[in-house]
């Protein structure tokens, strides 16, 4: 009965969305609904767990058990907000860790009910395999864990947005639960409600304010999954287009004069192996950044006389990007127009700014990490302040 419930409440949504041609994924303040668990009530003691980390370790609350407190922490790899947070996190780990205090970082999401269309400001997914990839990117200097799988730990304390901070006294009750400050915009942020509730605890002090609202991106609970086989669903049925290409559209492609987008030049063929194996993740890219200033465009240099082979691949991939090909029996000639460094090897992609200065270049297969950080880096702060600068940092 629940889980029908929280389905229909899920389409419903969806439906509501989709009429009204808005995104699904909301940044902002997060309240529990009904059928998602509240958030642990103060004076409760801390849940236990059983969880790996990216390290390869498993932690339970015995692993945290000489602290003077405990602070845990529900955030996501996807989130745009989770991002802008990593900073203070690891400052409030440098701060307090010599202090006694203890810090576990749990991811909650459920990777395979995450959409691509949440994953614009995102080079990766929540993924255990993916968390291990941003903690050493970002040299994370904390725990961080995986409960995406049965999400054991996200029902027991209830976060409501990531990030979602629990502090947790000696005797590991509950003392604080809420926001980790009163901004994700840092230069905004004049409440440290995390470190006021820390250094509180520390003292043996009552915290002065025992609850705040979070703000972030939801929780992405199983139940999602159905908006997540939804919007596969609609990619599968967009049709996809072929337009013919010569030198002066070519050119024209790679000046980027105009558009006000970063774009992805993808340049492929049906008998390249490379280039069919990377296509998958090329479109994935472009489903994830679709909502943002960046257009991708894939370009075969197939002959114009093989145009339903390459018709019939595209639509196996539902690749409802821009997609060209060339237009005449004379490959050199376009290619030269491209680049005249280009030897004509295929895969080979470039990365062209708004202003058409090539950020990226790639003769051979794309590394798509690399890829995808050179386009979030490009981009501008165009509805998320810090995002540019959070991309653009170490």
């Amino acid at each position: 009965m629940l889980r029908t419930r929280i389905r229909s409440v899920v389409l419903g949504a969806a439906a509501l969305a989709a009429a009204a041609g808005m995104p699904l994924h909301a940044r902002g303040a997060s309240t529990p609904s009904a059928e998602h668990p509240q958030p642990l009530a103060i004076g409760s003691p801390a849940p236990d767990f059983s969880l790996a980390g990216t390290d390869g370790k498993v932690y339970s609350l015995a692993s945290f058990k000489d602290a003077r407190a405990l602070v845990v922490i529900f955030t996501a790899v996807h989130c745009p907000t989770a991002e802008v947070y990593e900073g203070r996190i690891k400052q409030l780990v440098a701060d307090y860790g010599k202090k006694g205090v203890a810090f576990v970082v749990i991811q909650p999401n459920n990777a395979k009910a995450l959409r691509l269309d949440e994953m614009g400001y995102t080079d990766l997914g929540d993924s255990l395999a993916d968390m291990q990839i941003r903690a050493a990117h970002r040299a994370f200097n904390f725990p961080f864990l995986y409960d995406g799988e049965t999400q054991e730990a996200a029902a027991k304390y209830g976060p409501t947005a990531t990030p979602h901070v629990f502090v947790f006294d000696q005797a590991r009750t509950l003392k604080y639960q809420g926001r980790i400050d009163s901004s994700p915009r840092e230069s905004y942020a004049k409440v440290a409600d995390a470190r006021l509730a820390l250094d509180a605890v520390l003292a043996g002090q009552p915290v002065p304010v025992e609850k705040t609202p979070t703000v972030g991106c939801s929780i992405t609970w199983l139940d999602k999954s159905v908006l997540h086989d939804a919007e596969q669903k609609a990619i599968a049925s967009t049709p996809i287009t072929i337009e013919k290409v010569d030198a002066a559209g070519l050119e024209a492609l790679v000046k980027n004069a105009g558009s006000g987008k970063t774009r992805l030049i993808n340049f492929w063929a049906t008998w390249c192996a490379p280039c069919t194996e990377e296509f998958p993740e090329l479109q994935d890219t472009w489903r994830m950044y679709r909502k943002r200033p960046f257009e991708l465009v894939t370009v075969a240099i197939n002959f114009p006389d093989e145009e339903p082979g390459v018709r019939t691949f595209l639509e196996a991939q539902h690749a409802t990007t821009r997609n060209l090909l060339f237009g005449t029996t004379d490959p050199d000639a376009l290619m030269k127009v491209v680049d005249p460094e280009w030897n004509g090897a295929v895969p080979y992609s470039l990365i062209v700014g708004p202003d058409g200065k090539v950020l990226y270049k790639a003769s051979g297969r794309l590394e798509v990490l690399k890829a995808r950080r050179t386009i979030l880096a490009s981009l501008p702060d165009d509805d998320y302040v810090g995002q540019h600068a959070y991309w653009n940092s170490r």
